[in-house]
């Protein structure tokens, strides 16, 4: 069975090219083509350029104590244009994390958090934890003396949690103490678990806005 005789039946059950012309047709309103409204797709676009290069370094990263920090080495200096792929993850990473705060910033100036929008308020704020996450994870995979430390402090603060604070370290660290197995819970939660999370969260956002609408102007 070729590939068009595929689209054609799913086509006839699910109605896909119908949708996809809906979409394509659907008119923005005017006060939503302002650099303000832009936001969110940018820090969009910055995660797909995330998830790509990270794929590359992925194929050359050593995720464990011993051979982290020369693995990051091979990619900056000898692994061709890895030091290009890199800095584009990292540069990505950043503009993520700005685009996310200055959009949460708009929606809360303009007052779209409020009823009946207050469901998307809780998936945004959750994105942005996410995306928090994902540039200390990103920063402590290095795994150098700087990122040691930073990592110290931030994996074992929640040690001072009154309720569940010494699992939730032990969560992280996968011991007491910051280990190898530490760098490996690391790798999981940034390489495997964050971007799913935020990959569900981003679409059951897209299903909200387009369900409810752009908010009027700030």
């Amino acid at each position: 069975m070729s590939l068009a005789r595929i689209v054609d039946w799913l086509d006839e059950r699910l109605g896909i090219r119908r949708d996809i012309e809906r979409a394509l047709r659907r008119t923005v309103p005017a006060h939503a083509l302002g650099a303000p409204y832009c936001l969110g797709g940018i820090a969009f676009l910055a995660f797909v350029v995330e998830v790509l290069t990270g794929i590359a370094l992925a194929r050359y990263y050593q995720p464990n104590a011993a051979m982290a920090y020369e693995s990051v080495r091979l990619i900056s200096y000898q692994v061709p244009l890895g030091s290009l792929v890199r800095g584009l993850h990292y540069w990505a990473g950043n503009v993520m994390i700005a685009a996310v705060l200055l959009h949460m910033l708009r929606v809360y100036l303009a007052g779209a958090y409020r009823r009946p929008r207050e469901l998307n308020w809780v998936v945004g704020v959750l994105l942005l934890l996410a995306t928090l996450t994902f540039g200390f994870s990103g920063y402590a995979l290095r795994w150098d003396a700087a990122t040691y430390g930073a990592t110290s402090i931030v994996v074992l603060a929640p040690a001072s949690l009154p309720l569940g604070g010494e699992w939730l370290m032990r969560v992280f660290l996968g011991d007491v103490v910051i280990t190898g197995e530490t760098l490996t819970r690391l790798y999981f939660l940034h390489v495997f678990l964050l971007p799913a999370v935020a990959t569900l969260l981003m679409l059951l956002h897209f299903l909200i806005v387009r369900r409810q609408g752009i908010t009027g102007g700030m």
